[in-house]
């Protein structure tokens, strides 16, 4: 594992910044970037559509500002009912990824409404079109040197076991294996890095405190509320064996990179120096040791 660290990248999620609807106060770029680059971390995905700019040499000025590189962007797409419309946006996200750099788009098979607080359940017309959906955002994907991975993620149409199993036997696209999200929707990480190892090109490392998935699991809270209620935590704080999962992906020649995510979400501004920043270190500092 000599050169994982070298692989650890950021994201803005970790600072409190989501495209989810009502998800609560968004940080500016400059400050999560500054606070990046001071932990070290020389590597961004690019959080919601315009965080970081609304054009390729926007998005390249603050990211340079920062002596940051773009690693990817997520990219949730109603997939099961996806429009002209929607496939336009995509496009358009696509292109402003690879015109900055990106390496990666991370899709999601986002529910219709946007939100992560419901569960989607698909019936087999709609599998159709969400395969169908894919190949299609897979191709201009690749037709823009991006390389697609797609994010099984709490309140899409691709969350639990089921689900994951299907997208698996109905689809050749890569995987972004989220240890918190795999966890919660009920996978086992080790279980898919088992099946379908050689399919995972992205990792995004969270740890999970289990009462309070349970919580969102069973439906007592919304998934938001959960992440409010401390859902995640810092790397070796929470019930997720991050170095058995980071252990069995450099086995399995894992080359990619790892994101540290801990979803947080705030009503009002952190006071600089505390709050995301220092739940990062402990993070960085944990998957330091890991390393070694």
């Amino acid at each position: 594992m000599t050169d994982l660290a070298d692989r650890v990248g950021g994201a803005p999620i970790s600072w409190g910044v989501c495209e989810a609807p009502g998800w609560g106060h968004e940080l500016p770029a400059d400050r999560v970037l500054t606070e990046m680059a001071g932990l070290g971390l020389r590597a961004t995905e690019l959080g919601p559509t315009g965080y970081l700019g609304k054009t390729p040499a926007d998005v390249r000025a603050v990211l340079d500002r920062n002596g940051l590189r773009l690693i990817g962007g997520f990219l949730p797409v109603p997939m099961h009912i996806c429009t002209d419309e929607d496939l336009r946006e995509a496009a358009a996200a696509m292109d402003t990824l690879s015109a900055a750099g990106s390496e990666v788009v991370v899709l999601a098979a986002r529910s219709s409404d946007g939100s992560y607080d419901n569960k989607v359940r698909l019936t087999d017309d709609e599998w159709t079109t969400l395969f169908a959906t894919l190949r299609t955002l897979q191709r201009m994907a690749a037709e823009r040197g991006l390389r697609p991975s797609l994010h099984p993620h709490v309140g899409t149409a691709v969350e639990d076991r089921e689900s994951v199993l299907r997208l698996l036997g109905g689809s050749d696209v890569p995987i972004c294996l989220d240890t918190g999200h795999l966890l919660i929707g009920g996978m086992q990480p080790a279980e898919l890095i088992e099946l379908a190892g050689a399919r995972i090109t992205h990792v995004h490392l969270k740890d999970v405190d289990l009462q309070v998935a349970d919580s969102v699991q069973n439906g007592r809270r919304s998934y938001l509320a959960g992440v409010r209620a401390g859902l995640y935590t810092p790397l070796g704080a929470g019930d997720v064996d991050v170095p058995g999962i980071v252990g069995a992906l450099e086995a399995a020649g894992y080359d990619g990179w790892y994101v540290l995510e801990q979803d947080c979400a705030f009503d009002g501004a952190p006071a600089e120096g505390y709050g995301p920043i220092a739940d990062v270190r402990r993070s960085l500092a944990f998957l330091t040791e890991v390393a070694r």
